[in-house]
């Protein structure tokens, strides 16, 4: 049932979730650069020094 509705909201106010599967995408390739995350304090500051 939850998908029809994200399939209906499009149709009603022309919205998707393009911009969060982007940011998405921004966090698993910088995470791919660095080879994982060990310390993850460090980890969520830089996300949101480069990206916020």
């Amino acid at each position: 049932m939850s998908c029809y509705r994200s399939i209906l909201n499009y149709f009603i106010n022309r919205s998707t979730n393009a911009s969060a599967e982007s940011f998405n995408a921004k966090i698993k390739a910088f995470r791919a650069q660095f080879r994982g995350v060990k310390n993850v304090e460090f980890f969520l500051y830089r996300l949101t020094t480069i990206f916020a």
